[in-house]
C-alpha cells in the first residue's frame, strides 16, 4: 500500500478492525476509525499511539442512511479524500429453521449485512471514481452460495451483501477503483488473545491473516483484482 492512502474502517473497534487499524497504522496509512461507540473509538486512538493528524475517529449509526453522507463529508473535511473502505460491521443471528425465523430478525441481517453497505457504497463509489482511484472490501461467509440448515438470515444477509458488491465490480471495470469480498466461516479473534495457548481451528481465521490479504488488495498492483471473492477458511 502506497504510503498515506486514506483508509476508512467500520466497526473499528471490533476485534478485526482493532488488528487491522494496528496493521495499517504502522504501514504508514491515514486512518479514520469508525464505530458506535465512542468510547471504545477514544480507546483505541490511545492504543495506536499515532500522529494527531494522522487519524480520525467518527462515532456513528451506519444503519441510519444519511451516517453514511456525513462520514464521508467528515473524512474528506479532514484528510480531502477517501481511498479505502474496511466495512467490518455486521452481526449473525440464526439458531432457527426458516419457519421459526421472524420477520424482525431477518430485517436485522439484511440491515446489518446490505443495508449499511449500500448507504456507503452510494456515496463513497462516485467519490473514489471522481479520484481515479479506490479500494472497497467487506467480509462475507461462505453461507451466502452454501446456506446450512438453520441460518437462513444470516445466509440471506450476506448473499445480498454479495451481490451488491459484485453489481458494483461490474460498474466499476476500467476505472482503478475495485470491488471485493474476502470470505471467512469464524474469525479466530480468541485464538489471537489467548497468544496461541490453544490449537488453531483449521477453518478459522485470524485477523492477521485477514490483514494480509487487505494488504495487498487496497495496492496498486491489484487493480485487476475486481468482484472476487477471496476464500480465506481453507478447503471447501
Amino acid at each position: 500500500m502506497s504510503k498515506d492512502r486514506v483508509v476508512v474502517i467500520t466497526g473499528a473497534t471490533g476485534g478485526l478492525g482493532r488488528v487491522v487499524a494496528h496493521h495499517l497504522a504502522k504501514a504508514g496509512a491515514r486512518l479514520v476509525l469508525v464505530s458506535s461507540n465512542d468510547e471504545k473509538l477514544k480507546a483505541l486512538e490511545r492504543e495506536l499511539n499515532v500522529t494527531e493528524g494522522r487519524i480520525f475517529s467518527i462515532a456513528a449509526d451506519l444503519s441510519q442512511p444519511e451516517a453514511a453522507q456525513s462520514l464521508l463529508d467528515s473524512v474528506v473535511g479532514k484528510f480531502g479524500c477517501a481511498d479505502v473502505l474496511l466495512h467490518f460491521v455486521g452481526g449473525w443471528t440464526g439458531g432457527k429453521p426458516v419457519d421459526q425465523v421472524s420477520a424482525e430478525e431477518m430485517s436485522i441481517m439484511l440491515q446489518q449485512h446490505l443495508w449499511t453497505t449500500f448507504f456507503l457504497a452510494r456515496v463513497f463509489s462516485p467519490h473514489m471514481k471522481a479520484n481515479g482511484w479506490g479500494r472497497l472490501i467487506v467480509i462475507s461467509s461462505p453461507s451466502a452460495a452454501a446456506p446450512s440448515a438453520n441460518g437462513a438470515s444470516y445466509a440471506v444477509g450476506k448473499s445480498a451483501q454479495e451481490a451488491l458488491m459484485l453489481a458494483l465490480a461490474e460498474e466499476f471495470k476500467g476505472t482503478d477503483v475495485t470491488a471485493n469480498i474476502i470470505r471467512v466461516r469464524t474469525i479466530d479473534v480468541k485464538h489471537e488473545r489467548d497468544n496461541q495457548a490453544t490449537p488453531k481451528k483449521a477453518s478459522w481465521t485470524t485477523p492477521e491473516e485477514i490483514a494480509a490479504a487487505i494488504d495487498y488488495l487496497i495496492t496498486d498492483n491489484a487493480r485487476m483484482v475486481n468482484g472476487a471473492r477471496i476464500p480465506l477458511y481453507g478447503s471447501q
